[in-house]
């Protein structure tokens, strides 16, 4: 049987199909999709608007064996400058309802942490505080177990609904999500996270309020949040810090081209302003042996990198 290559005008043409509520565009400049504002073009960028686009932007990618990704709103990410060939389906506020009932806070994967955040606050819901400072959207958070002060997803999430790379949409408890550090059921299935419950406890609004904006004040002070980046660049190493082990190796500040580690904080790799993804490889290259020559530690990237090598 003859494999048929399609081009990516007829892909576009065979999403657009199925793409009602949504968005579809062609060629468009990743820059614009990441908080690194870093990243050559996508072939074809869909922008879906419920989850049975969801499910048949992947099932026509399936059937066509095309090659995808998928993506949240860019913030722990870093794409190539040659860009992504093939189709990218992005999960942002196109897909970012939430709901409450009583102490539990439905909210689709392309929610933002601060709006779940702010609809817990709302409803003087408790046990969200520590999370409510991390960057970015819910589907990300839930595949990778985001943490911040003390709380990770998993200490609040009841379930999880997915889309798998079949089109299927299965449902999760939190304990067959498989979390650990960084790590959940997305993960080792290559599942693509579309709604998760949130169950928290009534609590009093003004000590919510309060612990939120404790929170947030430390983050402004502590990290570089007014300069493009792809948050923490690196995971936690075992009973150490990426930022204090960097700091130590006198690489604060150190440049490759626009790219550099941050003054303010040195978890971060931020983006001067022209960066490309080769100043940002070569850099966290170059921590990566500096730390392991003078600590014997390897920095495992938790930044996400994709596109065309």
């Amino acid at each position: 049987m003859e494999l048929i290559i399609l081009k990516k005008e007829e892909i576009y043409k065979l999403i657009k199909e199925k793409i009602k509520v949504g968005e579809i565009k062609l060629d468009e400049p990743m820059k614009n999709h990441s908080y690194f504002k870093i990243g050559g073009p996508a072939d074809i960028l869909v922008l879906p608007g419920t989850i049975e686009e969801i499910s048949e932007s992947i099932k026509i990618c399936t059937d066509n064996n095309l090659r995808y990704q998928v993506i949240g709103n860019g913030t722990n990410l870093l794409v190539r400058d040659k860009g992504i060939r093939g189709v990218v389906i992005k999960i942002d506020k196109n897909f970012s309802d939430i709901e409450v009932n009583k102490n539990i806070i439905k909210a689709q994967a392309g929610s933002l942490i601060s709006k779940v955040a702010k609809a817990a606050l709302k409803n003087s819901l408790t046990g969200f505080e520590g999370c409510s400072g991390i960057p970015g959207s819910l589907g990300g958070a839930v595949a990778m177990n985001a943490g911040a002060y003390g709380t990770e997803m998993k200490d609040v999430i009841k379930s999880v609904k997915c889309v798998d790379r079949d089109g299927n949409i299965l449902e999760y408890t939190n304990e067959e999500m498989h979390f650990g550090y960084r790590h959940s059921r997305v993960i080792e299935e290559n599942l693509i996270v579309v709604e998760a419950e949130i169950e928290l406890k009534v609590g009093d609004y003004n000590e919510i309020k309060a612990k939120m904006d404790e929170l947030t004040d430390k983050r402004n002070t502590k990290q570089p949040i007014d300069m493009p980046s792809a948050g923490s660049t690196f995971k936690r190493p075992e009973g150490d810090y990426a930022s204090r082990l960097i700091d130590v190796s006198g690489l604060r500040g150190l440049r490759f081209g626009d790219a550099q580690v941050s003054e303010k904080h040195c978890g971060f790799v931020v983006n001067l302003g022209n960066a490309t993804a080769e100043d940002v490889l070569q850099l966290i290259g170059f921590i990566q042996k500096t730390v392991k020559d003078k600590h014997n530690i390897e920095l495992e990237p938790e930044v996400r990198i994709i596109g065309e090598e």
